[in-house]
């Protein structure tokens, strides 16, 4: 299979959301590709694994370069999360590859993620509230390491046992790990610690699976530069504009993991794009103008009959002739 126009938008799409939040990537692109472009579904999770390997960096230079990623995060994730990752391998083989193990975790990880969209949304509401804002610097954040590892180990085990991307619950757990740090920053040292993971993962995908070359340059044509338009946005964009984005992706991923077909998903997010429109015309913008104090607007001037029409008298003005005497 060669190159696929079609493989090649869809790719963009799913890269713009990864280099914007840094979740949603194994959730969106394998859905899609089996879908929509009926790949075979070890073909597309491989594919996609090894497209990641390419993919995945150019968000995080971005990220490195904005210094937008802690360093020791990355490292303190990653050594939970790449054993893991081979562990979920080992564990999986171990079930013997059986579909309905793996679609059980699949679904556990879904109502995962829908708990943790509703659970940011709370949070945005109590930080609103208490005026608190996440303005932590990344470099100076006092690490917390045995929650970090922790972190870690959760994301790759599900890497290990699903073959897709949690980036999506692996951001949920840092905003609330880490309460004092941006959305961007946290996608940043996602997507940095998401390298290693990304290439242990696709090195068995490589050895055991099925990689359609075709399938993956096609992810990589597409996915890489809007990835890097993601993350540039990612990096310099202000929290409460990140913040929703990242919540809409989980949202949607949760709402794959636990089997809802594509077809109703589409619908569904488009209907929550919708409300969220609704409400930011109704309530945020009008409150925001108040907020700003706008002007009133100015009141046209009164309009003065032409000389001879009974118009009054005009009252003088410093600027008027002295009366002749």
């Amino acid at each position: 299979m060669g190159l696929s126009l079609y493989v090649v938008l869809g790719s963009a799409v799913v890269g713009l959301l990864v280099g914007l939040t840094g979740a949603g990537g194994g959730a969106l692109m394998t859905p899609m590709l089996i879908l929509l472009f009926s790949v075979k579904p070890a073909a597309a999770i491989s594919s996609d694994l090894v497209a990641a390997v390419v993919m995945r960096p150019v968000g995080a230079a971005v990220h490195l370069h904005k210094g937008t990623v802690n360093l020791r995060m990355v490292g303190l994730m990653t050594l939970g999360s790449v054993p893991m990752a081979f562990l979920g391998s080992f564990l999986l083989r171990e079930m013997g590859g059986s579909e309905a193990g793996q679609q059980n975790v699949e679904i556990a990880l879904g109502t995962a993620l829908l708990v943790g969209a509703s659970a940011m949304v709370l949070r945005y509401v109590l930080d609103r509230r208490s005026g608190r804002k996440r303005t932590g610097a990344i470099r100076e954040i006092t690490l917390r390491p045995v929650p970090t590892v922790l972190i870690g180990m959760v994301g790759g085990l599900i890497v290990g046992i699903t073959s897709v991307g949690s980036g999506s619950l692996m951001i949920i757990l840092l905003l609330f790990t880490y309460p004092l740090l941006s959305a961007g920053q946290l996608v940043g040292t996602d997507l940095t610690q998401a390298v290693p993971l990304t290439a242990a993962a696709a090195l068995g995908a490589l050895t055991f699976g099925h990689v359609e070359f075709g399938v993956t340059a096609s992810i990589i044509v597409g996915s890489v530069p809007a990835v890097l338009v993601g993350s540039l946005l990612s990096s310099r964009a202000p929290d409460k504009y990140i913040r929703p984005a990242i919540t809409f992706v989980i949202f949607a991923s949760g709402l794959k993991y636990v089997g809802v077909p594509t077809y109703p998903l589409g619908f569904v997010m488009g209907g929550v794009l919708l409300a969220g429109a609704a409400y930011w015309l109704a309530v945020l913008r009008p409150r925001r103008l108040r907020g700003r104090g706008e002007p009133a607007p100015a009141l046209a001037p009164a309009a003065v009959p032409a000389a001879g029409e009974g118009a009054p008298e005009r009252a003088g003005t410093p600027f008027d002739e002295a009366p002749a005497r």
